[in-house]
């Protein structure tokens, strides 16, 4: 593995020296004060919590000396974040999957942290192992930030390489590696559907993943083999509130009117905080069929397959109550038959309370703000609609064929 050891994952033999050099990092210990004190912190008292901090942190890490250890050890804050932050956390479509072969899941992306933690709680709830998760070097600014990330199954996308040799290079190299993570290491991988998350709240797959993951196969192979050795499934995530939408909003309306959003300095760790703090309401996952049990048709191009991608990612998109109000706030009316195909498994009284509730959290926002995030909210709802129109006329066509 050593033409990957730039983007790999950590293995066990690294975790002890990794973890030591942590343990002893000043902007580590630095962000852990920042985040427990919210930057209030006593001069006086200061460097008697630091060095508490740094002794406490020696003895938690002492006994880890590989990745399960340290993910074991995450599990129960996983948890508490699902008990605190979440109504819930659901899953289905996990009975269609071979449980003991390597996945590559590929999902739609709203949350930098909580989308694979998810994901990765219900494979290991299900006996399944946690998955190498795809993460762009542009949250990667500082070397320990880099070491806890490689720690917890990561492995780097590099998105700051500039020239298209440089660029060429890199995707060819983690094509590479994600092959052979599947199919030689026997491991689950997981990639969002795009870079960086839908803001906007449309999940569409970027074809340029795709055509990434296909740089690795050979000449003479066809596309349908590949993808069968790859594994993909593809996985929508369902969250019936979002911590970051003001922020979300607020970047793209920034587009919209300058046509540039300036980050913050620590804006990517802030967003990472928020998502994992912030209240969440239900959340559900939910695994489509794998890519080569579900294809009516070969799929000879990177544009098709990400075609695939969407109509099942959006498809399987678990409509929720905000969802339906937002839809609503938008002026959309809603038919029945519409009510019905989109198999809500909440009372239809709810989108109503749900209205109140996004008011209540946006009414300090201005307007053009306030219509940004009910777009995001509603765009599933439409995308879902969409795709099922679309299957529907599909089957008239099938039967048409046959009976003719």
């Amino acid at each position: 593995m050593s033409n990957f050891d730039d983007i790999r994952p950590y293995k066990d033999s690294e975790v002890r020296a990794v973890l030591d050099r942590l343990v002893n990092e000043p902007e580590l210990i630095e962000t852990i004060l920042r985040f427990k004190f919210n930057g209030v912190l006593s001069r006086i008292f200061r460097p008697l919590i630091e060095a508490y901090l740094k002794y406490q942190l020696k003895r938690l890490v002492q006994n880890f000396n590989s990745v399960r250890d340290l993910q074991v050890y995450i599990e129960r804050y996983v948890t508490q974040v699902i008990e605190d932050t979440t109504d819930g956390l659901t899953t289905k479509g996990l009975e269609a999957l071979d449980t003991k072969k390597p996945h590559l899941f590929i999902s739609n992306h709203r949350d930098i942290a909580m989308d694979p933690a998810f994901i990765n709680y219900i494979l290991h709830a299900n006996g399944m192992d946690t998955m190498r998760i795809a993460i762009g070097d542009n949250l990667l600014g500082k070397d320990w930030i880099a070491d806890l990330m490689r720690l917890n199954k990561s492995f780097v996308v590099k998105r700051s390489v500039k020239t298209v040799r440089e660029k060429l290079t890199a995707s060819k190299q983690l094509s590479h590696y994600m092959y052979e993570s599947v199919t030689q290491d026997n491991a689950n991988m997981w990639i969002a559907q795009r870079e960086g998350r839908a803001k906007d709240g449309n999940d569409q797959t970027n074809p340029a993943v795709l055509s990434m993951l296909l740089l690795n196969k050979p000449k003479t192979m066809p596309v349908e083999d590949y993808l069968d050795e790859l594994r993909i499934v593809p996985v929508s995530i369902s969250y019936e509130y979002d911590p970051c939408d003001i922020a979300k909003a607020k970047e793209l309306l920034s587009h919209e009117e300058s046509g540039t959003y300036e980050k913050g300095a620590h804006e990517d760790i802030q967003s990472i905080a928020k998502g994992i703090t912030g209240k969440k309401g239900r959340v559900h996952i939910e695994f489509g069929q794998p890519l080569e049990s579900s294809l009516e048709h070969p799929l000879d191009c990177a544009k098709n397959i990400a075609e695939e991608l969407d109509r099942q990612i959006q498809g399987n998109y678990r409509i929720l109550p905000s969802n339906l109000a937002a839809a609503a706030m938008l002026g959309y009316e809603f038919s029945d038959d519409e009510i019905a195909s989109l198999d809500i498994d909440f009372p239809i009284i709810e989108m109503h309370s749900s209205k109140g509730k996004l008011i209540e959290r946006f009414n300090q926002e201005p307007r053009a703000l306030e219509t940004k995030i009910f777009q995001a909210y509603a765009a599933p709802v439409f995308n879902k609609l969409k795709v099922i129109k679309e299957g529907k006329a599909k089957s008239v066509e099938l039967a048409s064929s046959v009976a003719g």
